[in-house]
């Protein structure tokens, strides 16, 4: 199980909101990736909150400063739209792209970027929403619906050729009560490739309970921030559960 610290950042601020809206700024990327590195996260995922008003991921240099301060596999997402975009953000230091709305203007691109640059380079990030009993992709940053399941949508991504995929519960996102283990269970049952849960997670009790899911990875946002809880309480109480966690 791999614990992942989540940085949603606009105007190099992190920032948080609830069901990734009402955003306040809660601190300094580097700063808070430096602590959390500290406390022994096992990854970061960076995400930039305002790509879709600005045509454009922000976050390279962040990156790159990031980089040097903390040795961890990083992420990338928002905003990234085209082949040399990905390319950019690897060589800025990312290890992954986490990409979303242009995989739904733009089919081919993850398999094309598969294909260049690795699976294990492509992540499919999936903004879900409960819908008619069950849930719906949404793109940018959670306020477009696509019309697509979000279940059918990550088994195409997946055969396109993404090598994880950042399932995202905007229902939950922010709110501090629970992630939705409904929708992580479906997903981890169906999934080919290794699935991260992310958005709702409150205390160690709850990312416990969605450990049990079946998925490989929990993205912490809030809780981290806010200092809720820490790596440690966290990774010390999965194990007690019984949960395999980095050391």
């Amino acid at each position: 199980m791999r614990i992942v610290a989540r940085l949603d950042i606009k105007n190099a601020h992190v920032i948080k909101g609830i069901h990734l809206e009402g955003l306040r700024k809660v601190g300094a990327p580097g700063a808070l990736a430096a602590r959390y590195y500290r406390e022994g996260i096992d990854e970061f995922v960076l995400m930039d909150a305002v790509a879709s008003l600005y045509g454009r991921n922000n976050l390279f240099d962040v990156v790159e400063a990031a980089c040097r301060e903390v040795f961890v596999p990083l992420t990338l997402g928002g905003g990234l739209r085209s082949l040399a975009d990905i390319e950019r953000a690897l060589g800025a230091g990312a290890d992954k792209v986490a990409i979303n709305t242009q995989a739904h203007k733009t089919p081919d691109l993850v398999r094309e970027a598969a294909r260049l640059f690795g699976s294990q380079c492509i992540v499919g990030s999936i903004e879900a929403k409960r819908k008619n009993g069950g849930w719906e992709a949404y793109v940018d940053n959670g306020r477009e619906p696509t019309g697509r399941d979000a279940l059918e949508w990550m088994a195409r991504l997946q055969d396109q050729g993404a090598g994880e995929i950042l399932l995202t519960s905007v229902d939950q996102e922010g709110t501090r009560r629970g992630l939705d283990t409904s929708l992580a269970a479906r997903a981890a049952e169906r999934a080919q490739v290794p699935v991260v849960l992310s958005g709702g997670a409150g205390t160690v009790e709850q990312i416990v309970a969605a450990a049990g899911t079946g998925v490989d990875g929990i993205a912490l946002a809030s809780v981290l921030h806010y200092a809720t809880v820490s790596v440690a309480q966290v990774k010390a109480a999965l194990a007690a559960a019984g949960v395999k966690v980095r050391s």
